[in-house]
């Protein structure tokens, strides 16, 4: 039996009931998803990569603890943006005490703010903007179509933001990720800074629309991804709600439904960390057990939700995962 280390003995220990039981049940799940055989999903929604999720999560790549991910258009973009401009960011504590002219101010400094931190627009976005801008067009002008995913790899493996890299470089997951070519989907990517940004090259005719691939093109390179890694299962641990989970997790009934492969193994294992609720329709804030009805899940999947806040319960599940 592995040993594991001080964080994993203390959640063992003193995490015993409630939401705080649902975290060791499904760090458990999920350890034993992988010692099965089974490869695991996790998608990545809310601002974790500013909350600098890639601190531990660029070690779950490493060790082989995520086969693939799903996550928004702004945490493509925002692990690299902390990676080349973390000085820059400015932490705003007393954000709940901004007024509407504290708010203008922080915009008129290039500040925007995501809760209680600040992305410098000047050292972030354009730092980026010009480089990701010439791959584009490179791109498009050899004929060559790809992923905002394999966009990102592309600039990242480049090298040419190594002059302005403020961490190290093995705390930026996207780093990690790029280095190990992990697959990622990126649905509704076009609302991201990056994607608004390409949208503005096509509206002024430099670049065309269909130079970065599309979701539905995402949509049928994650069935063919599914389909040729499910033999022994493919869990889905969800961080937050929205999107990023809501496009992958379909990809099931798709198949087994739409595309009659009747065969298709449901999820095998299902974990969410969110602090929706369940009311008016909220899809995040649904139970697991609503997901059967909609043939993702099935009736034997190992199910869990965990009503927390993100920041805080991710890394220990990952720190459990990594023997922490």
């Amino acid at each position: 039996m592995k040993t594991k280390g001080a964080i994993s003995q203390f959640i063992e220990n003193y995490y015993l009931h409630f939401n705080a039981a649902a975290v060791v049940d499904a760090a458990r799940g999920y350890e034993q998803q992988l010692e099965q055989g089974a490869k695991m999903l996790v998608s990545l929604a809310g601002a974790m990569s500013t909350a600098e999720i890639g601190k531990i999560f660029s070690e779950m790549i490493r060790r082989d603890k995520v086969q693939i991910i799903s996550c928004t258009g702004a945490n493509l973009e925002e692990d690299i943006m902390n990676l080349v401009a973390h000085s820059h960011y400015k932490r705003v504590p007393n954000y709940r005490d901004l007024t509407p002219q504290d708010e203008w101010e922080l915009l008129e400094q290039g500040l925007n703010r995501v809760t209680d931190t600040c992305i410098p627009e000047e050292e972030a976005f354009r730092r980026i903007q010009e480089h990701m801008v010439k791959i584009w067009k490179d791109a498009e002008t050899a004929g060559e179509r790809y992923f905002p995913h394999e966009f990102m790899y592309k600039l990242v493996l480049s090298g040419v933001l190594e002059e302005y890299y403020e961490i190290d470089v093995k705390d930026s997951w996207m780093y990690a990720a790029a280095k190990a070519n992990i697959p990622i989907i990126v649905p509704g990517w076009e609302d991201s800074t990056m994607g608004n940004i390409f949208a503005s090259y096509v509206v002024k005719g430099e670049l065309k629309a269909n130079t970065v691939k599309s979701g539905i093109e995402y949509m049928t390179f994650l069935a063919d991804w599914y389909t040729a890694n499910s033999q022994n299962g493919i869990g889905f641990f969800q961080i937050g709600g929205g999107i990023a989970g809501d496009f992958p997790i379909c990809v099931v009934p798709m198949l087994s439904q739409d595309l009659e492969r009747t065969a298709t193994p449901f999820w095998s294992y299902f974990c969410q960390i969110s602090d929706s609720t369940t009311s008016y329709g909220s899809y995040s804030g649904a139970v697991p057990n609503e997901k059967i009805t909609w043939g993702k899940l099935d009736i034997n999947t190992p199910k869990f939700i965990i009503e927390s806040d993100a920041t805080i319960v991710a890394p220990l599940i990952f720190a459990y995962l990594l023997d922490m």
